[in-house]
This record gives structure tokens, C-alpha cells and sequence, in this order.
């Protein structure tokens, strides 16, 4: 072929297509016609000459040919956006962006106030916060979607060789009751304690919930014997739940740091036990590093942490070749950030 018989916006509507699952809606999604998306899947099949949708179902499905095309049309769109962010960096901070990822305590309580001492040294670079789980955050930082991210729990199995990841704060989680609780009178409370009391909890199968759950039984505490007596979706919810009078929570420290300087919430200590986390940073030591990322890693992260920090390969600015071409071993990467430009069908 002399010629591509694609074109990035070609790419960047099949991938839009295959998300929103119609036609229409990838048209709104890019805010162009769906006349005009139309159009440019057509011509793109023709060019190709295989087709890239089967058409005879409600919602717009691949063929095997438009999987392929959508894997690859993935790491085309990477490296385009990775390639639009190093030239941005050209200007030594004076513009660009910065994509910090995080899981859902760490960008709730402890990102914003490191954006925000950020911003003061760096007003003209635009920061994006993505909070979503570890899993998800984790493959964001694989694919180059976000720069760097802090996580409090694992990195999944397939991404820890190509993910650098190093220790960064020790959380500890602390045990929460109302202020008015008959236990609120002490500061220190026995392991038997813990089966009178009523807890309110995250959802069982949140990162957050499986690691308190560890700590607890590594501690010689049996959990199957703590009375949950409600679930909730959100660290909010539980505290207010709590400062209700509706039960006793495990939290994070960083989360509660307010309510503790208001009075309106008791913080208990277990005797002998300590709950606590590690927090993590994660970034791809094979993906281009932006000055913003360094700065936000040199100047910021220190100031936060209580352990002592290594970033060796934090700050390299390279791409290795092999990791961002397509993969020897065929796994499929997960969908990338747009790039620069705009669709124009």
C-alpha cells in the first residue's frame, strides 16, 4: 500500500462507534453529523475492503476485521497524544497538561491539596484528576492515558512488569464512632470490643474493604464475627452515617481530618492493633515523562509522603520502542486517551 487507507479521524470515529455502541451516538459523542460518521465508516471499508461493522443487529457490532483495526487504531491514537504532549513540553512548564490518576480515597482526600500546591508553582500547566479504581487507574497509567497515579491497593498481575511501582505513604485506618458512643470515653479499645459494635462499611468487594479486611485478620481479629449492618458506596456517606449515630466505620486518617479538628467525630485505637495501608506511585518507565510529571514528582510528592522516596526511573524522558509497537504476546491494551486533533469527516 503507498498510502494508509486510514485516516486518525477514521480511527478516532471507529473507536467511538465501538463504544457508544451506535452510530448516533458516536456522532454526538464527536459532535459532528451522523450523516458524516456514516460517510467516513463507508469510505474506510472501502478503502480497506473488508467490513468493519455487521449491521444486521440494534446495536453496532464489530467484525472480526473491525477488532483488529480498533486494537491497533488504539496504539495509533496513543502514541499520537503522547507525541502531542512532548511537543507541548517544549515550553518548560509555561503550558501542557499533567494527568494524575488516583483510586478513590487518595483523589478525594490527598490529590486535590497536592494539585493545589502544584498550581501555585506552575499556574500555566493544566492538571486533569482521573479517580476510578486501582485496576482501572492502573491500566490508564500502562496505556499512557495518565502520567502517574497513587493507588492504595494491588496492581493487577499483568501489568507488573511494565508498571514501575513504589512505596509512598504508610495510610493507617482508623476506627471511627460517634462522639456521644459509650466506647467514645476511652481511647484505647479490647479486640472483643469489635463484635458488640455495629459497623457501616464499603461495598465488600471495594479495594479499600479487602485490605481492612486483611489487617484485621492478619491482627488475630475474626471479621466473619463483625456485625455489618450497612453497606455504602461512598467514604461520605459513611462518615455521616456514623457522625448519625448509625454505627462505627473503618476510614482512612486522611478522611476524617476535618471532622477530627470539628469535634464531631471519635476516633478509637484497638489495643495492639495497628490497621494500616501502603500507598503506592505508579508510572510506565517506557512512556514518554513530561516536566510537568517530574515537577509534580520531585517538588510535590515529598511533601506528603511519611516514607522515604525513590524515583530513579521517574524521571526518564524516553519511550521504548518495544513497548509501545504492537504486542508480541497479543494482549489486548484498553482504549487510550483521544488525540489531538479533531474529527473532521
Amino acid at each position: 500500500m503507498a498510502d494508509l487507507p486510514f485516516t486518525l479521524d477514521q480511527l478516532r470515529i471507529l473507536k467511538a462507534i465501538a463504544a457508544e455502541g451506535s452510530f448516533k451516538r458516536a456522532a454526538d459523542s464527536l459532535y459532528v453529523s451522523q450523516p458524516a460518521v456514516s460517510l467516513q465508516v463507508q469510505n474506510l471499508e472501502r478503502q480497506l475492503d473488508v467490513p468493519l461493522f455487521d449491521r444486521g443487529g440494534r446495536r453496532a457490532q464489530l467484525t472480526e476485521a473491525g477488532h483488529l483495526l480498533l486494537s491497533y487504531g488504539d496504539r495509533i491514537l496513543s502514541l499520537c497524544q503522547e507525541t502531542c504532549r512532548a511537543i507541548e513540553d517544549l515550553q518548560n512548564l509555561q503550558g501542557g497538561t499533567l494527568i494524575i490518576g488516583a483510586s478513590q480515597t487518595t483523589g478525594t482526600y490527598l490529590l486535590p491539596r497536592m494539585i493545589g500546591l502544584f498550581r501555585q508553582k506552575y499556574a500555566d500547566v493544566a492538571v486533569q484528576l482521573h479517580v476510578h479504581s486501582t485496576r482501572r487507574t492502573s491500566w490508564s497509567v500502562a496505556n499512557g492515558q495518565v502520567d502517574l497515579a497513587i493507588i492504595g491497593g494491588e496492581v493487577p498481575p499483568e501489568l507488573q512488569d511494565s508498571l514501575e511501582r513504589v512505596p509512598y505513604a504508610e495510610d493507617e485506618l482508623a476506627l471511627i464512632m460517634p462522639i456521644y458512643h459509650p466506647l467514645a470515653s476511652h481511647d484505647v479499645i479490647q479486640r472483643e470490643d469489635l463484635y458488640k459494635l455495629h459497623f457501616i462499611a464499603l461495598d465488600s468487594q471495594s479495594t479499600i474493604r479487602k485490605v481492612i479486611d486483611q489487617v484485621l485478620t492478619r491482627s488475630g481479629i475474626e471479621t466473619r464475627r463483625l456485625k455489618i449492618e450497612m453497606e455504602l458506596n461512598s467514604i461520605e456517606a459513611i462518615k455521616t452515617a456514623v457522625q448519625s449515630g448509625l454505627g462505627v466505620a473503618f476510614v482512612s486518617n486522611s478522611a476524617i481530618e476535618k471532622e477530627l479538628q470539628m469535634g464531631v467525630l471519635h476516633r478509637a485505637k484497638i489495643d495492639s492493633v495497628v490497621v494500616h495501608r501502603t500507598l503506592s506511585v505508579i508510572f510506565n518507565p517506557n512512556r514518554y515523562r513530561s516536566k510537568a510529571a517530574a515537577a509534580f514528582t520531585s517538588e510535590i510528592l515529598p511533601q506528603f509522603t511519611n516514607l522515604p522516596l525513590n524515583f530513579q526511573s521517574a524521571g526518564a524522558n524516553k519511550a521504548s520502542s518495544e513497548k509501545t509497537s504492537p504486542d508480541k504476546n497479543g494482549s489486548k491494551p484498553a482504549s487510550p486517551s483521544e488525540p489531538c486533533p479533531s474529527p473532521t469527516p
